[in-house]
This record gives structure tokens, C-alpha cells and sequence, in this order.
């Protein structure tokens, strides 16, 4: 296997962070736009009980880990995915107010993830499949910052998912790490949950995007032509997903490791503005500068 690069930063675990989401936050918060709002409000309802996903699938391996530093990188991304999923949970009792059945959705995301996923498929298989996961949520982050999709969004939330963001390009080895290297999964088993994801989790999160509409009032050929643009907005050439089809593509790769693919352009700059300020709404109001 070719030799990783080195991580240039650490896994920090930033905890107990105050974004304001009590706030008034307009329901429509990303460039007043009903899509591209809902569509970030639709994954964030599987984000919580997809990080216990995570951690779960991770720490079936802990106790074959003969690596201390590998197995401090696992207690720092249990810590950060933990974290991840308390924040998401503030978020989502916020679209509880406005009459998302959230409840009902993470139920569904409860029953697919453990007792369909994890009862049904080896650990090997699960761990791969949080491997692919987690090159899907850093490969947004890095696709998020470049393309500037939330220059327009309310700062506490743009603040939110620029965080999680950071955090989730810290750990992003941390999977693929003991997937390799303790679970030894082969190729064929490391990439097919790629393309199974790569499917499932946009299906999945353009349906809720949907019931969201739905919610909000929308109808018929109006929630359609919606629904219309919004696709367009994602699929388009130069649109959110086809820019970042190289950086997909690497997962595909013989010899891939995640720090392959560097870290984000206005990393240093957030944390610089965290550190010093305790604030993620001014590192995430930093962020953005840095990116424009």
C-alpha cells in the first residue's frame, strides 16, 4: 500500500460550542432558497444516529489495535462524532418546531443503519461501509468550501457545517486507518460500499428533502418544479457534485489513503480564529473570508 502523507494537524475535540441555533434562524436559511435550505436540514436528520453508526463500527475493532497512536486517533474521533451528533440533535429539535416529523425519520435511519446494516453484514463490511461514508463527508466539505455553497447562509448554521466540516477533515483517516491496516479489507470490499452509498444516502436525503416541502406548504407542480431546480442545482455541470468528481474518484484508486487529497484551504484560518476567540461563529465568518 503506498505510503499516507501525514496528517498536518491534529483531531481535536472541541466541545460544549454555542452556535446560536435557539436563535431566530429563518426557516429557509440558505439563500432564502426552499432546495438548498431543506436539502442541509434533510442531512443533518441522519447525521446523529449516523455517527453512533460510525463509532460503533469503529470500536468493534478497538481491542485489536496494537497501534497507540491509531488508538488515540479512535478515542478523538469517538469524541468528535459524539460531538457531532449532540450539535445535529439541537439542530433537528428546531425543524421539530416546525412540524418535521424528526422522531419518525431517525426511527427509519435507526432501523436501516442497526438493524438492518449492522445485524445483517460483517463488522469488515460495516467498517468499510463507515470508511465510505466518511471520504463522502470529507469530500463534501472540501466540495462545500470550494464551490462557497453557504456564502449565503445565516452565519450560526453556515458556523454549524463549517465546523463539522474542519472536524470531519481531521478524522477523516481515522476509519480508512483501522479498515486497513487491523480489519485488512481487501479492495473489491473496501470501494463496492463506495458506489452502495453513493447511491443510498443521496436517495435517501433528496426524499426527506421532499417531505420537507411538503411540510412547508409546497404542493403539487410547485414543490416539483422545486424539487426540478434543486436537482439541477446539484447535478448540473459546474453545479454542488460534478466539480468534486475527481476527489470521488480517488477512493477508487489502488493504494489510496484519504491524506492523499490534503486538507481544507481555510483550515488554518478557522482554527487560528477558534483558538483565539472560543467562537465558532467568528472562525466560521473567518472561514469564509479565507475561501473568497
Amino acid at each position: 500500500m503506498t505510503t499516507p502523507q501525514a496528517a498536518s494537524h491534529p483531531i481535536v475535540t472541541r466541545e460544549k460550542l454555542d452556535f446560536g441555533l435557539e436563535g431566530d434562524i429563518p426557516r429557509h436559511w440558505l439563500d432564502n432558497d426552499p432546495f438548498k435550505s431543506r436539502f442541509f436540514d434533510a442531512m443533518s436528520i441522519f447525521f446523529p444516529e449516523g455517527e453512533r453508526f460510525f463509532i460503533s463500527c469503529v470500536r468493534d475493532f478497538k481491542d485489536q489495535i496494537s497501534d497507540p497512536q491509531l488508538l488515540e486517533e479512535v478515542k478523538d474521533f469517538t469524541r468528535q462524532e459524539g460531538q457531532h451528533g449532540i450539535v445535529h440533535r439541537q439542530f433537528n429539535d428546531r425543524l421539530k418546531r416546525q412540524r418535521i416529523h424528526v422522531k419518525s425519520l431517525e426511527s427509519q435511519t435507526v432501523w436501516f443503519l442497526f438493524d438492518v446494516l449492522r445485524k445483517r453484514l460483517k463488522p469488515e463490511t460495516t467498517l468499510a461501509l463507515t470508511a465510505a461514508f466518511e471520504h463522502m463527508t470529507a469530500l463534501m466539505a472540501h466540495g462545500f468550501e470550494s464551490c462557497r455553497v453557504l456564502d449565503k447562509a445565516d452565519p450560526r448554521i453556515r458556523a454549524m457545517y463549517t465546523w463539522h466540516a474542519i472536524e470531519e477533515v481531521e478524522h477523516k483517516a481515522v476509519a480508512f486507518d483501522v479498515m486497513q491496516k487491523v480489519a485488512k479489507v481487501g479492495y473489491w470490499r473496501r470501494v463496492l460500499p463506495l458506489v452502495f452509498t453513493s447511491f443510498s444516502f443521496p436517495l435517501a436525503t433528496l426524499l426527506v428533502v421532499n417531505y420537507m416541502l411538503q411540510v412547508d406548504g409546497f404542493r403539487g407542480l410547485k414543490r416539483a418544479g422545486i424539487m426540478a431546480r434543486g436537482l439541477w442545482w446539484l447535478y448540473k455541470p459546474g453545479g454542488l457534485f460534478l466539480p468534486l468528481l475527481g476527489h470521488y474518484v480517488k477512493y477508487f484508486k489502488p493504494g489510496f489513503h484519504p491524506w492523499q487529497t490534503g486538507e481544507l484551504a481555510s483550515y488554518q484560518i478557522w482554527r487560528e480564529v477558534f483558538e483565539r476567540t472560543g467562537d465558532p461563529i467568528a472562525a466560521g465568518d473567518a472561514a469564509l473570508k479565507a475561501s473568497t
